[in-house]
């Protein structure tokens, strides 16, 4: 089985937007790590989407954009993911997240009721990973 995640440390973040009970995460280049079970090697890739949280808040003063992510949690009723989302992720009941930037002590937090991972075009190719 394949399994494809963002790593959330180096992902380039253009907008965070609030809009009404909205708050939507927009990644210019979100990094890519996908694997296939059985095997040792991974691939990375990049591609443009958005994180989108509905009836949500954030709590506190917003990161400045555009920015690049330095890892944290996103999480879905029971889970909590450190450092990564998994493709795909579409959930209905308790969401939140607290990532961190770079070069900021800011952080972006916020609790909702969904949380969609939203990928758009195609992954782009960076390179491939083989343990050492």
């Amino acid at each position: 089985m394949d399994s494809s995640s963002v790593d959330l440390a180096g992902s380039e973040v253009e907008a965070i937007v609030v809009e009404g009970d909205r708050v939507i995460v927009r990644f210019s280049r979100a990094h890519i790590e996908k694997s296939m079970s059985g095997s040792v090697e991974r691939t990375r890739w990049w591609q443009a989407g958005s994180l989108v949280f509905e009836g949500a808040k954030a709590e506190g003063e917003l990161p400045d954009c555009p920015c690049v992510c330095a890892g944290g949690d996103v999480g879905e009723n029971i889970y909590t993911y450190r450092d990564m989302i998994p493709i795909p992720l579409k959930s209905r009941g308790r969401a939140h997240c607290d990532l961190r930037f770079e070069g900021t002590d800011r952080h972006l937090r916020v609790n909702a009721e969904a949380v969609e991972l939203q990928m758009e075009d195609r992954p782009h190719y960076i390179e491939h990973l083989r343990p050492e």
